[in-house]
């Protein structure tokens, strides 16, 4: 090695620690998106706009006022010539919202593998939803159509800031180095997300302290949300670079072409590589369990277990905070055993948690946040690590158009869940034999990742497999 080779070394090793460094800071930037504006704030926020819009038009048209005791299902609102009651609002927005994702994303992410202009499209798409988060502040009174234009958009921005971020990994990364990179990114979003809903808690909790009303606390957090978002997106494009060259002379108009057109070829392609997708498909099955159990426990807690609703504030906190300890924990497995492995141990983890949940008795909150710990364990380690063994079965160069499918499919069977849930609770009257009828997902993902190859799976794309797998 000349004296050049022996001093650029170590310069290019500190510049990929900085800019694996720098990538960690997008997880922590866009983890207020999805807890403190959509699962915590927006959801009872916007509901509760549509519900006063529906009352008012109500009263415009002399009718009888709603029932105070159920005007979340008497008063109706009207969008597109569909009424529906404002208290189904939230949910058909979000199955709107997750179908426009479906559309956009795949594009997205062949435009930025096409154009490989990842750096400044992750500024633009952090942006952009920093600024729709931002702007939900503008949403009061009756105007739930702007608080719903503003989310779509936001999401959106959201997931495609997330396929791009993503396809950063196999560039800043070796194979050996990628579990603990991507474990840590995630565990550092778990505490950046707990750090922003603490904040957000003090503000809502103790808005009668400064004078504040409900409303304005809730604009408030919405306000600084957006600039969390901003701000903190900062340090990733500070410390990120652009790794390849374009394919060919793709800007404006031509990249949208190239990337309808990469698309298509990315879906031709992908039926050569069957691990790849068999692997995809496992994770698909338990996302939707890993995100619909997110979805109920608050649900879980308050109509089965009877908990008031601070214990269930409590909880999502320590999930948040204790993820971050599960996500830098898998990372630690991972690099002795082998991110598959990892990944059927916190599988295995997720049976027991949810059979314990069945057995937690009404009104016991230390029983419920034992639970949460568990869940928070392994919450953030399972999709860190599958998020970090994906990238190796992906063609080199294709990185963002494959994580769009990633994404996209995760989005597209998230429905599924949410229904075994509500339909074994109806058909049983149980809501225990619903969350522990939520095992199948986490069974047969389990069953499904250990009959993949992956080191085939990995040297069939052409990347080289790390050394313990």
């Amino acid at each position: 090695m000349s004296v050049m080779d022996s001093d650029l070394a170590p310069d290019a090793a500190r510049r990929r620690r900085r800019e694996q460094r720098g990538w960690c800071w997008y997880d922590w930037a866009n983890s207020v998106f999805p807890t403190s504006v959509t699962t915590v704030f927006l959801s009872l926020y916007l509901t509760s706009v549509a519900t006063e819009a529906a009352k008012a038009d109500v009263a415009r048209n002399g009718l009888n006022a709603c029932p105070q005791n159920n005007a979340l299902v008497q008063c109706d609102i009207s969008a597109f010539g569909l009424v529906f009651p404002a208290g189904s609002l939230w949910g058909y927005l979000l199955s709107v919202a997750t179908v426009v994702q479906v559309v956009v994303l795949p594009i997205t992410g062949a435009i930025a593998d096409r154009t490989q202009s990842k750096r400044l499209m992750l500024g633009l798409f952090a942006f952009g939803g920093a600024a729709m988060t931002a702007l939900l502040a503008l949403v009061g009174g009756q105007n739930w159509q702007l608080g719903v234009v503003l989310f779509i958009i936001a999401n959106i921005c959201f997931g495609a800031s997330v396929v791009v971020y993503y396809s950063f990994l196999p560039e800043i990364a070796s194979v050996d180095e990628r579990d603990d990179v991507s474990t840590r990114g995630w565990a550092v979003g778990y505490l950046g997300s707990g750090a922003a809903l603490a904040m957000h808690l003090v503000i809502y909790l103790g808005h009668d302290a400064i004078g504040m009303s409900t409303e304005a606390a809730v604009r408030l957090i919405f306000l600084s949300s957006g600039v969390w978002w901003a701000v903190f997106t900062l340090l990733p494009l500070a410390a990120l670079r652009e790794h390849r060259a374009p394919e060919g002379a793709v800007r404006g108009p031509s990249a949208v072409t190239a990337g309808f057109k990469q698309l298509m070829t990315t879906f031709r392609e992908a039926k050569h590589f069957p691990l790849t997708l068999a692997f995809l498909g496992a994770y698909w099955i338990y996302t939707d369990g890993i995100s619909t159990v997110t979805q109920v426990s608050a649900q879980y807690g308050n109509l089965e277990l009877k908990l008031p609703q601070d214990s269930l504030i409590i909880t999502l906190l320590i999930v948040q905070f204790i993820a971050f300890v599960g996500g830098v924990l898998h990372g630690v497995v991972a690099r002795r055993i082998g991110a598959k492995k990892t990944i059927l141990i916190s599988l295995a983890t997720w049976l027991v948690v949810l059979v314990a949940a069945y057995f937690v008795q009404a009104g016991q909150q230390m029983q419920f946040y034992g639970l949460a710990v568990g869940i928070g364990l392994v919450l953030g380690g399972t999709n860190a690590l599958s998020r970090s063994l994906f990238s190796q079965m992906v063609p080199p160069g294709r990185e963002a158009e494959y994580f769009s499918l990633y994404e996209v499919g995760e989005r597209s069977t998230s429905w599924l869940g949410p229904l075994v849930f509500a339909g074994v609770g109806q058909a049983t009257g149980s809501f225990r034999l619903a969350i522990v009828s939520l095992v199948v997902f986490f069974a047969v993902g389990l069953v499904l990742v250990a009959l993949v190859p992956v080191r085939r799976a990995i040297e069939a794309v052409g990347n080289p497999a790390p050394k313990v797998l």
